[in-house]
């Protein structure tokens, strides 16, 4: 493959291997400065730095991560971070990140979450802000908790966005074989497993994100020797790779809930979620609310995504758009500043 190169390439490519090789890499991958605001259990909220020191918008705006995978998601890469790009907007930009999960915390359920981390963590972001609300942007898990908080009267919030965040998990293909083997033994087999392991742990959680893109992992090799000379598609995969390296836990009950209520049953499709004896209807949900999919994106395909459109008849607004990438990439791809991050820009925006 570097015969392939041509000889104006071949310097570039030198460089970038040496600094793989030796240098430590391509990739920047310092993270923007930020500021403990507040610690609680399972949750640590930081205040990102702006570059001018004052915000343009009034709103503050809270990050919400998925469970088990790091709050780094949004902010992978200087470059590729979207923390960086509202506070260049001049967005007052906070994020709750949950820290690591262990075996002692495997009876936390969802509405831990739903209920008291994102709640207590909104209410952090006021009291520093001295604002009366938020709008909170979650991708994946993390846009469904953030929706069901509002949902249940928990978070004070003035609009939700939310990228990859699926709501008709029997429209996610990926998870076929998992139904067809639960409908075979009724569900015992993961079960056993998780409960046993107190939850899903990191290295498994990792795999299953791999398995979403395992035609890059095959191809990475090649990949690398094609791109040799190209330093941003080096460093975003460098990226990736660290990020992947990071994944979390699921805590046992958590995992069971997403397991039995959201895989098999699909209950969230419905609009309606049980949880602690507590029915949660996202009906409820009277703030605007943007949902943004991945063109690629095969952990919660389009159909998924949107479908969310269809649980919320009393939201004054519900905006879906498509973006390329997958799972990560539609949230924090190379693509993403021109596409997914200027909608939410002009989303929150409309709602400060």
């Amino acid at each position: 493959m570097l015969g392939a190169l041509s000889p104006r390439r071949l310097p570039a490519a030198a460089e970038n291997a040496y600094e793989k090789l030796f240098g430590g890499g391509v990739a920047d991958l310092r993270p923007v400065p930020s500021e403990v605001i507040h610690r609680g259990p399972q949750r640590t909220v930081s205040r990102y730095a702006l570059p001018d020191g004052e915000p343009a918008q009034r709103t503050p705006v809270l990050l919400v991560p998925p469970l088990a995978a790091p709050a780094r998601c949004f902010d992978l890469r200087r470059g590729c971070s979207l923390a960086e790009y509202l506070t260049a907007l001049g967005y007052a930009t906070y994020i709750v990140d949950y820290g690591r999960i262990g075996f002692d915390d495997r009876e936390l359920g969802l509405e831990h979450w739903v209920n008291r981390v994102l709640p207590a963590a909104i209410g952090a972001v006021l009291t520093d802000s001295g604002a009366d609300g938020v709008q909170l942007v979650g991708w994946s898990l993390g846009g469904i908790i953030a929706l069901l908080s509002v949902a249940d009267g928990r978070a004070a919030a003035y609009s939700v966005a939310m990228f990859g965040s699926p709501f008709d998990f029997a429209r996610m293909r990926l998870l076929a074989p998992i139904r067809r083997l639960a409908d075979v033994t009724g569900g015992a087999i993961v079960s056993a497993f998780y409960r046993a392991l107190g939850g899903a742990p990191a290295p498994l959680v990792r795999w299953g994100f791999a398995a979403t893109t395992i035609g890059r992992e095959l191809r990475k090799p090649l990949w690398t020797l094609a791109h040799l000379d190209d330093r941003e598609a080096l460093a975003h995969a460098e990226a990736v790779d660290a990020f992947m390296g990071q994944m979390i836990a699921y805590p046992g009950r958590t995992f069971g809930q997403l397991y039995h209520r959201f895989f098999l049953v699909n209950e969230l499709s419905g609009g309606r979620l049980l949880l602690a004896r507590r029915t949660i209807d996202l009906a409820n949900v009277g703030v605007p609310v943007l949902a943004i999919a991945g063109d690629s994106d095969v952990l919660a395909p389009r159909a998924a995504v949107h479908h969310v459109a269809n649980l919320l008849p009393r939201a004054p607004d519900v905006r879906l758009e498509t973006v390329p990438g997958g799972h990560l990439g539609l949230l924090t791809g190379r693509a993403a500043e021109r596409t997914g991050w200027r909608y939410l820009d002009e989303f929150l925006l409309a709602n400060d």
